[in-house]
């Protein structure tokens, strides 16, 4: 599980971080004294326990921008005020912790948040049976159909991954993000650049088709998923 601990007093960051890797072992900890460093990593995290009075950026700022780029990060903020409770709530906050920090209360949290992060990693892989492997769907630009044969085509590899399988149950598995633009095609929504009544270009440049008459389908589609928290990586 990678988390990070952000906090401009040292000692509050080592204490945190103890705890967690007491908690589990095999957490993979970073630590930042202000909200800038953490966004300047520019890393991904499952797990971010954020202070929220800080120098520079205060934590509510961050969160909103950790929000942008990625809308399933499980974000925990721990404060020594209240007042800020009712924006922690806006942004999704999975706990709001006062300081001081009780162990056995942070430990309850984090083993929640370990399990819920857990549930959402394993929501956005897709498990390929016919070559026992595993993609994260956030990696995938688009699915094309190639007669008994899908091609798989992704952010990382150059190369498309080709195996056996339908259309229709790769469409059932990837769910929500997803969309069926063709009867050949299931495009990735986060990686959209531009799209006309017949097709639709990703970042990369690729062009998918579009059937024209699901043209009026698609954007609505499009515009729930942007209007419901969907991450555009163009």
């Amino acid at each position: 599980m990678d988390i990070a601990v952000v906090d401009d007093e040292n000692v509050i960051r080592a204490y945190l971080c103890e705890l967690i890797q007491k908690q589990n072992r095999t957490n993979r900890i970073e630590s930042y004294a202000t909200g800038e460093e953490l966004l300047a990593s520019g890393r991904g995290f499952d797990i971010v326990f954020l202070d929220i009075q800080m120098d520079g950026m205060n934590g509510i700022q961050v969160a909103r921008k950790l929000r942008e780029k990625q809308d399933d990060i499980i974000l925990i903020f721990i404060t020594g005020i209240r007042e800020y409770v009712f924006d922690a709530l806006d942004l999704y906050a999975f706990q709001y912790l006062l300081k001081p920090v009780d162990e056995t209360k942070f430990l309850e949290v984090l083993c929640r948040a370990e399990k819920e992060a857990g549930r959402k990693k394993e929501k956005r892989k897709l498990f390929l049976k016919t070559r026992n492997l595993t993609l994260e769907q956030a990696d995938i630009l688009y699915i094309e159909s190639r007669g008994k044969k899908v091609e798989i085509h992704t952010a990382r590899e150059k190369k498309s991954i080709q195996i056996y399988a339908a259309m229709d149950e790769l469409e059932r598995q990837l769910g929500e993000g997803f969309y069926r633009c063709h009867r050949s095609y299931i495009v990735n929504m986060s990686y959209i650049a531009e799209y006309s009544s017949d097709r639709i270009i990703l970042a990369n440049g690729e062009n998918v088709y579009l059937a024209k008459k699901k043209y009026g389908e698609f954007v609505k589609a499009y515009m729930w998923y942007l209007q419901n928290g969907g991450v555009s990586r163009v």
